[in-house]
């Protein structure tokens, strides 16, 4: 059960809610799993692993493998070097939005509503929902396309089969959200896996991959090699998972004390960084295999999933090396529609304090991103849906930085974190990672409206 937060010298100093006002945060899964005090380093582990990787599904959903194909296919591997700048800014912010809510007990919608006045929440709760929106559109068309590979289902069929992975929430949060972790983590091994299989049969030049990790002017001074940067940096460092990740490790029994949020802190971090870089090895993993098999092949204009399905295993030599890339594929869109539920709830509720079953904010969420996809493939056929793809993408990496700012922003306030607030050097790095999103992502507008 929750233990009734102590407040102390150095802990955060929001205003507390009056009794019975401000619920917890996720309340049916806050404080539901027990954290041993006294056992081995190991177990304590053990308990906290799991929401980092329910965000880190966020970095390696279908919307990851559109901007990693078209990078990789396009441009070699000069991309993997933002593919490693992206996960060093998700490392640092995942980090800060979990000590965020283990140190306010409140998640960042909640904060967000505390402070800011009423019309700022009502546009920023906006600005999330479109995130959202925006990565449901993405799950949707990467499960479709992988449906359509594996069992020749029309993208159209796909994408309304999308509908039916509410009921699968619902069965899995019944089950008990340790249930729903063990699902999600069972999922990203058999990405990891598919992935690793398909890295050994391409055999990439090592010397070029380790050349690609380092940055390169070209990347900002080339309009079309900026766009799809900033395709993956929406792709992979995601809005509302800041959100999410903040509520998800309020899910964990520790002791609302100095003492045991400090604690939780650390191993929250450890968890979330452990995860991030089993996401870091799936991206640079896509963008590996499309560049070895497409860039200097005569295939660099392959960007879409469908293509890169049809010329992987002839060109690798590897019979199974299609399969694994859709099997890999809807893993990954299976994956990515648990932890968009999530934060949808979270959203709704911590912005507007507004409570809906679980299943009806999914179908609500998924029917805002199935009709585009079915209007888009009706018009434009599979070429239109992997546009769409890319660009949601960017759409994502446009409304970054209205979750960052107010993340780094509590963070490093020592009058609302107390305590717990981040070393003044820590801030710098983080306000500088917000100003390196909102300096690309002016420079990507000034491109795209003054070609």
């Amino acid at each position: 059960m929750s233990q009734t937060p102590v407040i102390e010298a150095s802990q955060p100093a929001w205003k507390l809610a009056e009794p019975g006002t401000q619920r917890p945060s996720l309340p049916e899964a806050h404080a539901s799993i027990h954290v041993p005090q006294d056992a081995r380093w190991f177990r304590r582990l053990v308990a906290f692993l799991g929401p980092g990787y329910m965000v880190s599904v966020g970095y390696m959903d279908p919307g990851n493998w559109a901007t990693d194909l078209a990078g990789g296919s396009q441009f070699g591997f000069s991309l993997l070097s933002v593919i490693l700048l992206s996960n060093f800014m998700a490392i640092i912010l995942q980090a800060h939005a979990a000590r965020f809510g283990i140190a306010s007990g409140r998640d960042l919608a909640q904060a967000c509503h505390d402070h800011y006045s009423r019309p700022v929440n009502f546009a920023l709760w906006l600005i999330c929902e479109a995130a959202i929106i925006a990565c449901d559109l993405a799950e949707v068309i990467g499960t479709a396309i992988a449906l359509q590979l594996l069992f020749g289902i029309p993208l159209v069929g796909g994408a309304l089969l999308c509908a039916l992975d509410t009921f699968l929430i619902l069965l899995l949060m019944n089950k008990g959200f340790r249930s729903l972790e063990a699902f999600v983590i069972a999922l990203l091994i058999i990405i990891a896996a598919c992935f690793g299989i398909q890295i050994a049969a391409a055999a990439p030049p090592m010397a070029e991959v380790l050349r690609g990790f380092m940055p390169s002017r070209q990347i900002v001074l080339r309009p079309e090699m900026l766009y799809v940067a900033m395709g993956i940096i929406g792709a992979t460092v995601m809005p509302h998972n800041l959100y999410l990740h903040s509520s998800l490790v309020q899910t964990r029994a520790y002791p609302r004390t100095e003492h045991g949020r400090r604690d939780a802190i650390r191993w929250a971090t450890l968890d979330s960084t452990i995860a991030l870089m089993l996401a870091l090895f799936v991206n640079a993993a896509i963008l590996i295999v499309a560049a070895t098999a497409f860039h200097g092949s005569g295939h660099e204009d392959v960007a879409e999933i469908g293509q890169a399905y049809e010329l992987l295993s002839p060109i690798l030599g590897l019979g199974i090396a299609s399969t694994l890339f859709a099997t890999a594929l809807l893993a990954s869109g299976l994956n990515s529609t648990v932890t968009a539920t999530l934060a949808g709830q979270i959203v709704m509720e911590g912005f507007l304090h507004l409570r809906l079953p679980p299943w009806l904010r999914r179908l609500i969420t998924r029917a805002l991103a199935i009709i585009p996809v079915i209007i888009v493939t009706l018009l434009y056929g599979e070429t239109g849906t992997a546009r769409l793809l890319i660009l949601s993408q960017v759409i994502l990496s446009m409304q970054l930085p209205f979750a960052v700012i107010p993340l780094v922003q509590f963070v490093s306030d020592k009058r609302k974190m107390g305590g717990f607030v981040i070393s003044t050097p820590m801030a710098w790095v983080s306000w500088g990672v917000a100003a390196i999103i909102v300096g690309l992502n002016l420079k990507l507008l000034y491109d795209t409206l003054l070609p």
